[in-house]
């Protein structure tokens, strides 16, 4: 009885080494077009003028806020997504990127699915290892200026802060 247990085990053994997956394709993994300006972002957000004079520091309470910069579904390297995630004026549209620069900007776009309002977002920078989290290691920070339309206050708001690194800060 054994002999026919091992025998049954060592061919169900040896059929395995007959099996192999077929390659489906010959593209190489890798990420996204922007995967070096796509990230999760710690932020905070002030309150400027039209001359660039600082007004407010945090003009709505808010603290650190997330926002988070994404792909197109078409994976191009002429755009993102940038997304507030609900956090500030609910905005989220695609913005023209300059890949190797890593910079951004927008004219006149709508900043949401309900096309409520327009935004224009200028001087957009991601620099890369420019940030320090709290342990002192080098992060990628992030920086832009937005504008909205429907702001009663015409506010230019610079967000600016670093990339989420996970750990608690």
């Amino acid at each position: 009885m054994k002999k026919y247990i091992s025998f049954a085990l060592m061919t169900i053994a040896l059929s395995f080494g007959f099996v192999s997956c077929d390659v489906e394709t010959d593209e190489e993994p890798g990420g996204t077009n922007v995967e070096k300006m796509a990230g999760r972002w710690e932020v905070t957000v002030d309150a400027y003028d039209t001359d660039g004079k600082l007004l407010y520091e945090d003009p709505y309470g808010m603290g650190v806020i997330e926002v988070r910069t994404y792909n197109t579904a078409d994976n191009n390297s002429t755009q993102m997504w940038l997304d507030d995630v609900n956090n500030f004026w609910a905005f989220k549209f695609k913005t023209n990127i300059n890949y190797e620069a890593r910079t951004f900007s927008n004219e006149a776009v709508d900043y949401d699915a309900a096309a409520s309002g327009k935004a224009v977002v200028t001087n957009g920078k991601i620099l890369e290892g420019a940030a320090k989290n709290l342990h002192g290691m080098p992060n990628d920070s992030i920086v832009f200026d937005i504008q909205f339309d429907d702001d009663d206050y015409g506010f230019v708001y610079r967000i600016s802060g670093q990339r989420y690194t996970g750990f608690y800060e």
